[in-house]
């Protein structure tokens, strides 16, 4: 049998958003909405910080907490710390700063890890196409990433029904992929563009990219913070409205 996780990386450091996973989203602190929405897909979910602040802010919730060093240079270095010595065979990535978890993408992406070593996400998304905060996707044939770049690709000359792609930040592992992953030295493309994503195109590792039409958006300033507050207190308010 398939042993699966859910891990969530999150620092207490921010450089954008001071202390960001306890900043505060429609009253709740960002980090306790990822892992409420992890817990809900009904997969083990593990917390990986280096904070006591941070697992405070969720210790009464079933998720089990690893405590990383803080030097670690990122969240998927933080994630293959805690499962170096799990038993456990597939491993998402999920960043701690993305509220909004779909257990319908969760299962996709682990049944994506039957066929590929690496799967991720995206979206149709034209709003942020000129955003180099935000990163986009091409793909090959086979559905599998042939680059991702905070510049606009593919450079659009006529309407498409598949382009532009937005990258949703959310990676599936097979264990032994993430720790290669983690142990490559950086590329020259990861360090120009600053997507470590790039680092596995440039050691001929596939990504597969898996579709997806629901709302993500990530919390990295203040004003992502007011964009995603509304959001989740109209989805919280529909709730209420359907009980």
């Amino acid at each position: 049998m398939v042993r699966k996780a859910i891990v969530i990386p999150a620092r207490l450091d921010s450089t954008r958003l001071k202390e960001k996973p306890l900043f505060l989203l429609a009253g709740k602190p960002l980090i306790r909405w990822v892992v409420e929405g992890c817990l809900k897909t009904d997969e083990e979910v593990f917390l990986a910080t280096d904070s006591e602040k941070i697992a405070n802010v969720v210790k009464d919730l079933p998720v089990k907490i690893v405590y990383t060093p803080s030097d670690l240079p990122s969240g998927s270095d933080r994630v293959a710390y805690a499962i170096r010595d799990l038993d456990v065979d597939y491993v998402i990535n999920y960043q701690g700063d993305e509220p909004f978890v779909y257990k319908e993408d969760i299962k996709r992406l682990f049944n994506a890890l039957k066929e590929f070593s690496v799967a991720t996400l995206a979206r149709k998304d034209q709003e942020f196409y000129k955003d180099p905060a935000s990163v986009k996707v091409v793909l090959a044939k086979d559905g599998t990433a042939l680059y991702f770049s905070r510049s606009p690709i593919p450079y659009m000359k006529q309407a498409s029904d598949l382009y532009p792609l937005k990258h949703v930040g959310i990676y599936a592992f097979r264990k032994e992929a993430l720790l290669e992953f983690t142990s490559l030295k950086q590329g020259e493309l990861e360090k120009l563009e600053s997507l470590e994503q790039l680092r596995l195109l440039e050691a001929g590792i596939k990504i597969k990219v898996l579709l997806t039409k629901n709302y993500y958006h990530g919390v990295d300033t203040e004003e992502d913070a007011k964009v995603v507050s509304e959001v989740l207190l109209k989805n919280l308010s529909s709730s209420e409205r359907n009980l």
